[in-house]
This record gives structure tokens, C-alpha cells and sequence, in this order.
């Protein structure tokens, strides 16, 4: 089948979830996705872990300060397959849109064990993809387990081969890598509002906006690709309800650095509007026919590599806490909890 190169609308959700709150950000999102499908948005892009919230409380407050935050986290994280994605499902279904949601999930093996995901879902509503970031970052351990490789995968649809990478996975040249070679025209990474590292009185503070900039720009520019960006945003009360972490954490939060959204060309240029001290939707018509051009520069999945001297491989196993098996009798056909399939 000849390779298609359409050429459509993306929508970057540059939002704030109802803080800590999975049933009215579900809610939330429904609604963006009808707006969306209203401007002509074939896809829309919402940011990392956007339900029901991020948490940015790991980042400004001692560990031994967290308890009561991470169990309300946990309580509402959401499964995979679930209700709430049923949810989503369905509006997209309805609008006809391709929609990227990211999440916290939880899972039946565990009442603590939460994951930082991002799910790509089809315009007939249909989970395409279901991806764990593979390694939480720096005090984001606080929160989260370590994904594993199983959805490392481009998916091949009406608008193109789409993939997806969250936050700093988008700095990971072997995950970046692995979905070039699926032959991706179309990526999608999500980040966080803010992400303090450093007292910004102090200087040195992480530059999450200019750090945005040069990673999705890069990987745009190294899979001739068209980027989706999706940031954050922290809305007046999320800024209240984290103001009960005290005056120090708020001061660090509202001095730090914003996370931006944007559309990025397989140039690595932005594609129209940069946003960052705004809530919306970004739009920018996107053209995958521009990708094609640039392979004749470098293709580092076809001739501009060299194979026989690199070698990839990526484990696509779903990891799971434990194997159960009985001797007595043959195993009966169970479905797997994160995942819906059947087993046997």
C-alpha cells in the first residue's frame, strides 16, 4: 500500500485539569474535544498526566509532607481500559477526532501503584495505543513506577503514522529512535506546567519552556516530523488549592519557569503560535507531505545510518508483578486487568 501523506488540524490542549477531580476533568476534556472537532481539529494533543492532576507538590515540599496528597492522587488515578476512558472514548467517537490523553493510572494489582500514561485514542473511539513513561523523573520517583516498553508504537491511521513520547522520554534518543524507525509522521509529547529543580532566588532554576523548545524541536527535526506539543497550565485554583503547601512552596511555583505548547514543522520551527501564560486550545494546519522533502537530507532510519554497525532492539513486554500458575488442572482463559485482552 502506497504511503499516505495527509494533511489536516491538530489542536495542543495548553490546559488545566479540574485539580485532583478525575470525574470533572474527564468532563473537562469532553468538552475540549467538541470544541476542538467545532474548529476543524482532527487531533488533539492534552497534556502529561492531565488526569486528574500533576503532582507538582513532590517538587516544593519534603517527602514526609506528602502522604495525604499522594492518597488523594491514588484514589483518583484511572485504569486502562476504564470508565472514564470509555468516556473519552466516546466523545471522540462523536466528534470524529483522534484524541491524546495523558493520565494517572492505577491498576488492580496494586492500591498504590500509580503510573504516569498517555493514551492514543481513534476517531471511532477505539484505545490505538497505550504507553507508561518509562522512568520518572527526579522527584516524579516520589509518585510514580517505571513504565515499561510496550507502547512503544507508531500507529498507523487515517492522518498518518502517529506516535507519542512523554516529558523527559522526549530527551531519550533510544525511545526517540524507536519510534522513528516505525516510520512516525506525526509525534506527540506532553509536558507538565511547571517543574521546579532549584529555589529560582537562587538562579539555576530548570528553564522548562526553553527545555521544551530544544527537545521537541530536535526530535522534530531529527524524524522530519510534525510535533504536537502539550503543556500544562496551572489555573487559579490549582495555584490555591497548592497554596495550602505554605508561602515557601507557592513562592517556588509561581516564580519558576512555565511549561509552553506548541506545533512544530519537520524543520524544527514552530508552526504559528508559541503559548505559555494562557489556557486553551493552540491550533496549526499541518501538511505530512512536508515531511518527505527532508529525508532526502537525513533519514536516520534509511540511508543516513549505518546498520551494521548499530543495532536497536526494544523488549515489548508488558511487565507484571507476578506469573500465576496451577499444576492440578489447565489454565482458564482470564483477561488481563490492564489491558482487556484475553489470555490463556
Amino acid at each position: 500500500m502506497p504511503t499516505a501523506y495527509p494533511a489536516y488540524k491538530v489542536a495542543a490542549a495548553h490546559v488545566a485539569p479540574v485539580f485532583l477531580d478525575a470525574e470533572k476533568t474527564v468532563a473537562k476534556a469532553c468538552r475540549l474535544i467538541e470544541e476542538a472537532a467545532r474548529h476543524g481539529a482532527a487531533l488533539i494533543a492534552f497534556p502529561e498526566t492531565y488526569v486528574p492532576a500533576f503532582p507538582l507538590w513532590s517538587a516544593v515540599v519534603a517527602p514526609i509532607h506528602n502522604h495525604e496528597w499522594f492518597k488523594r492522587l491514588a484514589a483518583s488515578s484511572i485504569r486502562c481500559p476504564g470508565p472514564e476512558l470509555d468516556r473519552i472514548g466516546a466523545a471522540a467517537r462523536r466528534a470524529g477526532v483522534v484524541v491524546s490523553l495523558g493520565f494517572n493510572e492505577g491498576t488492580a494489582d496494586s492500591v498504590g501503584c500509580v503510573w504516569n500514561s498517555n493514551v492514543l485514542i481513534g476517531e471511532d473511539g477505539a484505545i490505538l495505543n497505550h504507553h507508561r513513561k518509562l522512568v520518572p523523573t527526579f522527584w516524579e520517583k516520589l509518585t510514580w513506577a517505571n513504565g515499561d516498553g510496550a507502547g512503544l508504537r507508531v500507529c498507523d491511521t487515517r492522518l498518518g503514522r502517529i506516535g507519542m513520547l512523554i516529558c523527559g522520554e522526549n530527551t531519550n534518543p533510544l525511545a526517540r529512535f524507536a519510534l522513528m524507525a516505525q516510520g512516525e509522521q506525526v509525534h506527540v509529547s506532553t509536558y507538565p506546567p511547571v517543574w521546579p529543580t532549584r529555589d529560582p532566588r537562587g538562579g539555576g532554576n530548570y528553564d522548562l519552556g526553553s527545555a521544551i523548545r530544544i527537545r521537541a524541536g530536535a526530535h522534530a527535526f531529527e524524524a522530519k516530523a510534525f510535533n504536537i506539543v502539550a503543556a500544562g497550565f496551572m489555573d487559579a485554583a490549582m495555584r490555591d488549592e497548592l497554596a495550602t503547601l505554605g508561602r515557601e512552596a507557592v513562592r517556588v511555583l509561581d516564580e519558576s519557569p512555565r511549561g509552553v505548547s506548541m506545533i512544530i514543522g519537520p524543520t524544527g520551527e514552530p508552526i504559528g503560535d508559541v503559548v505559555s501564560d494562557r489556557e486553551g486550545l493552540l491550533y496549526a494546519d499541518i501538511d505530512t507531505r512536508a515531511c518527505v522533502e527532508p529525508k532526502q537530507f537525513h533519514d536516520v532510519v534509511g540511508y543516513y545510518n549505518r546498520f551494521d554497525v548499530f543495532n536497536l532492539t526494544v523488549d515489548r513486554t508488558r511487565q507484571r508483578p507476578a506469573s500465576f500458575r496451577t499444576t492440578d488442572a489447565p489454565p482458564a482463559a482470564t483477561t488481563d486487568q490492564d489491558t482487556g485482552e484475553w489470555m490463556s
